[in-house]
């Protein structure tokens, strides 16, 4: 059926009729412009940075601008100021007002306005120029399997080395990226569960704090510890009333006495080995009946899937490290691990993080 379906579509006579035929038509329109975004992505990240670079989102959102005050923020050329705008106005990103060209006023559209209050999407954004570089030739990324060094893999030294050493003994740029992007995944994660029906929480891998402290924010009763390596601990606010524990999940013991740990995109960055000797480590740490959290993205989302297909499983490729995994996958390595049960909790934004419970 399957075969017989895409002889079917991929008839020039079967197209040709439903692109003439009312009813069926919209269909096929929208096929064809899903298919031309497919051909097209690349075009439309790259505008997405250039106009995030160059200041101008930020400059929108204080209010509309003209051409002209865009071009000097921008540092471009008129023409190339409008083409740049009008290619932002086509993805969303910008709307042109008024007159057209280069006597146009400006302001931000609709994935604009979402944008520039997200800080952690805008991180993001400039921190992909990293994976579109390795992206460049995507058949000899996959095929040097891991054994070439990538720009992704120098900036997330430590999924590159195993997770205990970090290039220049500066954790800096990863923690303060994975910092800036967590907001929208802590939001997501504490509306799926309530944490205050715990004593205590440690948070293995929980860089500079940020997760914890919108858990602090919301049941300020909870003891709160971190665990990370010695250099990104180092680096933690001293305001974040929590318990600092430098060491490696992948060769230190993890700290016991916590009735909860919560591992918020961790396991997705390991390969399967490391990833379950995570978990093992974990489950030793809790006593019988204590509980983690696992939130990150899934594969197999339904609704989400080219995220954990084609993005993470892209990303984490030239990462050098990982593979996104589905639900099913992570409860049965939780399984192995030792612990007695799992369930996945349903979030408002599957796109942005799942979470999976699991007992000891």
């Amino acid at each position: 059926m399957l075969g017989w379906r895409n002889r079917v579509i991929g008839s020039q006579r079967f197209q040709k009729w439903a692109a003439a035929t009312p009813f069926v038509r919209s269909i096929a329109r929208r096929r064809a412009a899903q298919l031309f975004d497919l051909v097209a992505g690349f075009s439309y990240s790259q505008v997405l940075l250039a106009v995030v670079e160059s200041g101008c989102v930020q400059r929108l959102a204080q209010g509309p601008a003209t051409t002209l005050e865009l071009t000097e923020i921008a540092v471009l050329s008129e023409d190339a100021c409008v083409r740049l705008m009008r290619a932002a106005s086509a993805l969303g990103i910008a709307q042109e007002l008024g007159p057209k060209g280069k006597a146009a006023c400006w302001m931000l559209g609709r994935h604009g306005a979402a944008l520039h209050g997200n800080a952690g999407a805008l991180a993001m954004i400039r921190h992909h120029r990293l994976l579109y570089a390795d992206l460049a030739d995507p058949l000899a990324l996959l095929r040097a399997d891991r054994a070439e060094p990538t720009g992704l893999q120098r900036f997330w030294t430590y999924a590159g080395q195993g997770g205990d050493a970090l290039e220049g003994g500066s954790a800096d740029p990863y923690s303060q990226l994975m910092s800036a992007s967590q907001a929208a995944v802590s939001h997501e994660i504490l509306a799926a569960y309530d944490f205050a029906r715990h004593d205590s929480l440690l948070d293995v891998g929980g860089g500079h704090g940020a997760f914890l402290t919108a858990v602090g924010a919301v049941a300020p009763r909870l003891r709160l510890g971190l665990f990370d390596l010695p250099e990104v601990v180092a680096g933690v606010p001293e305001s974040l009333d929590a318990e600092r524990h430098p060491g490696s999940f992948l060769t230190d013991d993890i700290p016991s006495g916590y009735d909860c740990i919560s591992l918020v995109r961790i396991l997705h960055d390991h390969d399967d080995g490391p990833a379950l000797h995570i978990l093992k480590n974990i489950r030793a740490a809790l006593a019988p009946g204590k509980t983690l959290l696992i939130g990150e993205p899934l594969a197999e989302t339904p609704g989400a899937e080219a995220m954990g297909g084609a993005y993470f499983g892209m990303y984490l490729w030239a990462m050098g490290s990982g593979r996104p995994r589905s639900a099913q996958e992570i409860r049965a390595m939780l399984a192995d691990a030792g612990f007695s049960g799992s369930r996945r909790v349903p979030t408002r934004q599957p796109l942005i993080a799942s979470v999976i419970v699991a007992h000891a």
